[in-house]
């Protein structure tokens, strides 16, 4: 758990980039641009101060006729010079949001990107244990939290101090240590009351926000199963739980309110109590001759010019301590370490073939969950290899193994004689393809979702693809072609076009190693007999890898492997297997009599 000192730390050098000049040039102006901004602050209340020392001294003459009189052009040079003062302040302030502006938006840009790529690089574990909107919501709050915290605590808390501490040493060097302290004094009640009233009413909001999400999901929950209510006659039940929740978030609305108004009469109270101390003692010291009236207007002005900002102290407190948890999460992420790392000297995946071997191979999720136990197998490069077996058998983990999602346990996996955990993870995935099971499409065109397989495709080469899937004259038939979208996880696609898509991506990125991956295990026979011939070509001359469900589909691999309870149980080709009649041959006669004689003699034709 990292401290709120820890996580600024980590903030300030995407303050400060390396490389980047321009950036840190703003970052030193914008700072310059914020003390002076301050000094204008401190030195503006003084031509106030003079200008009243003028109005209240006596005239020395009245003028005459239409003409201004003389006594009232100091004052008037007095009080234009403050009023520049004052845009001059605000204008050197409204300079430093401004150079900072850049500085702020490239850090928040680039640590989102950063944490976006960084969990890209984690293993699929990881994901598996996520819940991937948490994880965006994390990347969204931090990201919102070091724009507010820059915002406020640079642009509002830091200015404040330092105008504080030049205040609080104008006052102790023209009036004396007495106001310099009772000026602390009264800042520091001001804070820490705010503070530890904040902190209290944290708990109460907390609480407020709870029983409206509560009532908030019991209305949603309700409306949406409006039939079911109705079924059952439930509308006086439903009513009453939305009713006890919103008595609820009532009841901690009104302590919200409560404590908001018993905040704002401690605040005033402490300021007032403080600024009656200060006006009192200069007004003490006007009547003794020590100050002038300018010099009670100065006072005044001072502290009116320092409490204003601090009226906003407990909202800035509560959202900064908020937007620090939020950043706490979101470096939290970046910080966590990679399960699947590339080793030091690892080197680009050569491809000679594509020859994959795995040398008693054992995995497991984790200690408890062994999964594959002395697998051993190879594949020759151009030729197909099958695996079939039950569910749960472990078919699916040797292409998680393959692509180097996890680490085996024990054993090694190789490629052309290279072990996967000696080469870069880029090459290795660069290397293979993939037609999954089911096949998740982005929400966007067919034609991008193409083009995924590789980014740099000519419109040419995307069509050919398409052709080589048998999917270009649907496409065709579209009112917008290629730039058709397919909705939200390719809803709006059949699961026969889905998978023509995945096939026309894998083709489109030429991999020497294919993996079909029960590529057509959710689609009717007669789809499946469409889209085995786009299969067939997607594998031609590659090293391919079929896991499959439908033995149909693997009758003509070169080698089929049987797998149960994560071991090999069986070997050989089709007919061998039939031979046997072991589990292979049971799974077969078993999908014969449920599919019935037309799936087989299909597949044999």
């Amino acid at each position: 758990m990292r401290t709120q000192g820890q996580v600024l730390r980590q903030l300030l050098p995407w303050l400060w980039p390396a490389g980047r000049g321009d950036l840190k040039l703003r970052v030193i102006l914008a700072l310059c641009s914020l003390v002076v901004a301050k000094l204008f602050a401190v030195t503006a209340p003084f031509l106030y101060k003079a200008a009243t020392d003028n109005l209240a001294a006596e005239p020395d003459a009245l003028g005459a006729g239409w003409q201004l009189p003389q006594w009232l052009l100091v004052p008037i040079a007095l009080v234009v010079a403050y009023g520049v003062m004052r845009i001059a302040m605000q204008g050197f302030a409204q300079l430093r949001d401004g150079l900072f502006a850049k500085v702020g938006n490239h850090a928040q840009k680039e640590i989102a990107v950063a944490t976006f790529r960084h969990l890209h690089a984690q293993s699929l574990q990881f994901h598996l244990n996520r819940r991937t909107g948490g994880m965006a919501r994390v990347i969204d709050r931090g990201v919102k939290g070091i724009d507010f915290l820059l915002r406020f605590s640079l642009f509002s808390v830091i200015p404040t101090l330092i105008e504080i501490v030049m205040v609080g040493a104008i006052f102790w060097v023209k009036f004396g240590p007495l106001f310099a302290v009772v000026t602390v004094v009264t800042v520091a009640a001001y804070v820490w009351f705010t503070f530890r009233l904040t902190e209290w009413r944290v708990g109460i909001r907390r609480r407020m926000n709870d029983s409206d999400n509560d009532a908030n999901v019991k209305a949603v929950d309700s409306l949406l199963n409006f039939e079911t209510v109705k079924y059952f006659n439930n509308e006086d039940h439903e009513t009453g739980r939305y009713r006890k929740s919103m008595t609820r978030y009532s009841d901690a609305a009104v302590r919200s309110q409560t404590s908001l108004a018993l905040l704002n009469t401690g605040q005033v109270v402490v300021t007032s109590v403080g600024l009656m101390a200060l006006m009192g003692l200069t007004a003490q010291g006007v009547m003794a001759g020590d100050y002038t009236i300018g010099d009670f207007v100065l006072v005044n002005a001072f502290l009116i010019q320092l409490f204003v900002p601090l009226g906003l102290l407990g909202t800035v407190y509560r959202e900064i301590k908020q937007s620090l948890t939020d950043m706490e999460e979101l470096f939290g992420l970046m910080a966590r370490n990679k399960d699947v790392l590339d080793s030091p000297n690892a080197q680009p995946l050569v491809i000679k073939g594509g020859a994959i071997k795995f040398d008693h191979v054992n995995f497991a999720y984790s200690s408890d969950r062994p999964i594959l136990h002395d697998v051993n197998f190879e594949v020759a490069a151009g030729h197909t290899l099958a695996l079939v077996g039950p569910s749960g058998a472990g078919k699916s983990t040797i292409s998680r193994l393959l692509f180097r999602f996890y680490d085996v346990t024990q054993g090694a996996i190789t490629i052309d004689g290279q072990d996967l955990r000696d080469v870069t993870q880029d090459s290795l995935r660069q290397a293979i393809g993939i037609v999954p099971q089911d096949t998740v499409l982005f929400n966007d065109t067919i034609g991008y979702n193409i083009r995924y397989g590789n980014p740099a495709a000519a419109e040419g080469e995307i069509a050919h693809a398409a052709n080589l899937a048998s999917i270009d004259r649907f496409i065709a038939e579209l009112p917008d072609g290629y730039d058709s979208m397919v909705g939200e996880r390719g809803l709006k696609l059949s699961g026969g076009e889905k998978q023509r898509v995945a096939i026309a991506r894998t083709l489109l990125k030429d991999p020497p190693i294919l993996i079909l991956d029960e590529a057509t295990s959710a689609l009717d026979t007669a789809t499946e007999r469409d889209i085995q011939g786009a299969l067939d070509r997607v594998s031609e001359n590659r090293t391919a890898l079929i896991i499959a469900h439908r033995l149909s589909t693997v009758i003509h691999a070169d080698k089929i492997i049987v797998l149960e309870k994560g071991r090999i149980v069986e070997t050989g080709t089709h007919d061998e297997l039939l031979a046997e009649n072991g589990l292979y041959a049971h799974m077969w006669q078993s999908q014969q009599r449920n599919d019935g004689p037309s799936l087989g003699r299909t597949a044999v034709n």
